[in-house]
């Protein structure tokens, strides 16, 4: 009797584990690349808003400058064809919108289009948990002195909060 029930049991047993094993008959999603990775960073896949109130703050050559971009918004989105920005209440440092690009082979520097003085920078960044860090400079200007230019030059650290 004991026999029977094994013949039986153990195949029956065999076709439950390896039904088991086999899995839900999905393909597992590739691995991100190292680009890919980034933009969810700062997107969190479509987009994501960057505010600077509620927690954020920004420095110019190590002095607060918060009060001045207290209501700044950076809204920074990807999609499978591009990537765009939007901003508000930058006193014009930034332009309101335009597009963005890696720059380097690290993905861990973006560059902003447009004609603001913000724009055409290198800006490092650095995510940590819900802090986006942009970190860039905007240079004198040699020659002859632009006192709007002379204002704003410096060396820039603003600390984002993401919008919840």
């Amino acid at each position: 009797m004991k026999k029977i029930f094994f013949a039986f049991a153990l195949p029956f047993l065999a076709v439950l584990l390896l039904g088991a094993c086999r899995g839900s008959g999905e393909t597992p999603e590739p691995p991100k690349t190292p680009e890919e990775l980034a933009i969810l960073d700062l997107t969190g896949g479509s987009s994501q808003v960057w505010i600077i109130a509620g927690g954020g703050s920004v420095t110019r050559d190590g002095r607060t400058e918060t009060n001045l971009y207290a209501n700044l918004e950076l809204n920074l989105a990807s999609s499978s064809s591009s990537k765009t920005y939007q901003t508000s209440n930058s006193n014009n440092l930034f332009d309101s919108n335009g597009t963005w690009t890696f720059e380097g082979g690290n993905f861990d520097r973006i560059r902003l289009s447009g004609t603001r003085p913000a724009a055409g920078r290198d800006m490092t960044y650095t995510r940590t948990g819900n802090n986006l860090i942009l970190r860039f400079t905007i240079p004198m200007p040699t020659g002859r002195s632009n006192e709007r230019v002379d204002a704003i030059a410096g060396s820039y650290i603003f600390t984002f909060v993401r919008r919840q």
